[in-house]
């Protein structure tokens, strides 16, 4: 079967699904990646997969722009005729959809997070909901990555809960990342965010509770890796974040393709994010052996087994978020380190990736059947 992948980053493709996507390729299907071009396309190619740009803006609404993307999604899909798309984020999973529903083609949506949409509630989040309640009348299969978000989808009637299924988030290759063969503790005891650098992934929370946690006890270091992002009214300044590093609350690390190199070397992660799908580096986290602090919010909530692997703090309550890391903080050498092996434990029994590759080939084959293509 000829299958296409659709995500508004070639980035994303490649950093977050390219295990389903080397999955697909090992069970010979053709794989067609896609996605706006930058620099990871060429990776896509590499591994096997056939590339097709397309232009997408990833923010704004602009009715013309999206009536526009409609007609690029459908020409592509017509030109490229897939058996199945696979459809990501969400513009591909709302125009992309009513373009594949016009060229007849089944898909399957993923709705890894929801963003501003149901965070901040305007003009904007309400056009994006009727958006969802037309576009998920045509999938074949929508898969969330919290039982929350499958819930809030249900009942404003976006989407029928028998066209419904729950992933482990994008899952966590736990053969890849494994912990460290031996426990060590910084000298220095280290905290890190890994986030882009925005307000809903709670980073003025983590400032604050740094500078809290820093005013105690001064050698402890909190980082964040992610990139600045200023669009719209969701990014933070870069000024304003600069003048925090500048400050001494926290050290910046910038961006980086190897996460896991710099997950080992600290000694807790921390995500205050306001809500999430199911965050890869955190799993990505689990998987490594680190204790865990974030949210108790859908998506944040699901890593953590509060006491076990981490500690759930409040959301936007950087007091609470500040008495967690010194919690964590204040355990014994022995108490971190078992923290960190129920962390291993949760991300090899829950969200091991060969779950959520395994929920994809029993939906793309039963297609297959229907449509009298499987081999």
């Amino acid at each position: 079967m000829r299958i296409a992948i659709v995500i508004n980053t070639s980035w994303n493709i490649y950093n977050f699904r390219m295990s389903l996507v080397q999955a697909l390729l090992q069970e010979r299907h053709e794989v067609v990646a896609i996605a706006p071009p930058d620099a990871y396309s060429n990776y896509l190619i590499a591994a096997g997969c056939r590339y097709v740009p397309i232009q997408m803006e990833n923010k704004g609404t602009s009715p013309l722009q999206d009536t526009l993307l409609v007609k690029r999604f459908y020409s592509i899909y017509k030109k490229v005729q897939p058996d199945i798309i696979l459809q990501y984020t969400i513009k591909p999973n709302i125009y992309g959809t009513l373009a594949a529903k016009l060229a007849g083609i089944p898909t399957i949506n993923n709705v890894s997070g929801l963003g501003t949409v149901f965070i901040v509630r305007n003009l904007v989040s309400k056009v994006a909901l009727g958006l969802y309640r037309l576009a998920f009348r045509f999938p074949v299969k929508v898969f969330f990555q919290n039982h929350d978000d499958q819930a809030l989808f249900v009942h404003y009637k976006l989407v029928k809960l028998c066209l419904t299924d729950v992933l482990p988030g994008s899952g966590i290759d736990t053969k890849k990342f494994v912990p460290a063969p031996v426990f060590s503790r910084n000298p220095a005891f280290t905290f890190l965010m890994i986030a882009r650098v925005l307000y809903e992934k709670g980073v003025v929370e983590y400032v604050e509770a740094s500078r809290i946690i820093k005013q105690k006890y001064p050698h402890v270091r909190c980082q964040l890796l992610g990139g600045l992002d200023e669009a719209g009214n969701i990014g933070i300044k870069k000024t304003t974040f600069m003048a925090w590093v500048t400050e001494g609350v926290m050290e910046y690390l910038g961006t980086t393709d190897d996460v896991a190199a710099v997950i080992l070397k600290s000694d807790c992660v921390v995500l205050p994010s306001y809500r999430e799908g199911t965050p890869k580096t955190l799993l990505e986290a689990a998987a490594l052996g680190k204790p865990i602090i974030a949210t108790n919010v859908p998506g944040c909530k699901e890593t953590v087994i509060d006491g076990e692997n981490g500690y759930l703090c409040e959301v936007r309550n950087a007091t609470d978020l500040a008495a967690k890391m010194e919690q964590v903080y204040s355990l014994a050498d022995d108490q971190l380190q078992q923290m960190g092996k129920a962390s291993r434990r949760l991300a090899v029994t829950k969200f091991d990736e060969q779950f959520v590759i395994d929920k994809y080939l029993a939906v793309i084959n039963t297609v297959a059947t229907k449509a009298g293509k499987l081999k």
